[in-house]
């Protein structure tokens, strides 16, 4: 079993992985480290054909405050790791190059990992925030603690939503708009409601809730549960959410390129988290 420096691979039983985040001082941040090494564990589970599904948990007492947005020794996309995508363009300036790695790092291997061939569940607990939303969107299904708790806030930062927009398809078109413009947290009841959150259930019963579901689901023929998971996937490609994913991830390249003109950084900064927060001076 491969180790990483950020995540936790485990193999509770032999059809089953569960990859659990592992920066608990960080919330579970999602670095650039986590995103690959998260890349690397899916792809060695879904490689390995002895496992049926695969869990996606976070240790601490969150599952993920979003995108680390501060800056870190391995910070340089398509430099510091082999790209997953075929963009390329990561050392060009300006909008060439800030399109260029979020293309890679945000929206494709998202969508890579949305297309993954073995059902995929979401163990949600504590907050998911942002770029939790997208790690937890992923997957084929979400089970949720009690005390869950689901944010945007990205809209406070002056840009519209967060990179793999799927909120509409995931809340309605109404309660998406609300999500965002208010920017609340809603509880893992209100996302069971609304259809984001399959099932919730006690904090204290989580894990074992969410390793009796991949049970049953293990006990079903591999080729089948592949084939049904791109039928469900292809449905809602064909309803057109990969077009519309794609054309909101340019008005998020246009709301970066707003908020560089006007406050000499890519996002409002009066929106950040004051551990983020460039002193004026260091963001002209």
């Amino acid at each position: 079993m491969s180790s990483f420096e950020t995540i936790l691979v485990e193999r509770p039983e032999p059809a089953i992985t569960r990859i659990v985040m592992n920066r608990p001082d960080a919330r579970n941040a999602q670095n650039l480290q986590m995103t690959y090494d998260l890349n690397a564990a899916f792809d060695a589970a879904v490689l390995d054909d002895a496992v049926k599904v695969i869990i996606l948990a976070g240790n601490g007492p969150h599952f993920s405050s979003g995108h680390d947005l501060r800056p870190g020794a391995k910070n340089a996309a398509g430099v510091d790791f082999p790209p997953i995508g075929n963009w390329g363009g990561f050392a060009e300036p300006n909008a060439h190059g800030r399109f260029a790695r979020e293309q890679e790092i945000y929206l494709q291997i998202t969508r890579r990992w949305r297309n993954l061939a073995k059902p995929t569940i979401a163990e949600v607990h504590g907050k998911c925030i942002a770029g939790g939303l997208m790690l937890a969107w992923a997957c084929d299904l979400i089970i949720a603690s009690d005390d869950a708790q689901f944010c945007d806030p990205v809209v406070t930062m002056g840009v519209c939503g967060v990179e793999w927009f799927v909120h509409p398809w995931e809340l309605g078109p109404r309660k998406a708009k609300e999500f965002l413009f208010t920017a609340d947290s809603w509880s893992a009841q209100e996302a069971h409601q609304l259809g984001m959150v399959n099932r919730v259930v006690p904090r204290a019963e989580l894990s074992s809730s969410v390793m009796e579901l991949a049970r049953r689901i293990a006990a079903k023929p591999s080729f089948a549960l592949k084939l049904t998971k791109e039928a469900v996937n292809r449905s809602i490609d064909v309803m057109g959410q990969p077009a519309a994913i794609d054309q909101a991830f340019a008005l998020h390249q246009l709301c970066h390129a707003h908020n560089l003109q006007e406050f000499g950084m890519i996002v409002d900064p009066s929106g950040l988290h004051p551990s983020v927060r460039k002193p004026p001076a260091a963001a002209e």
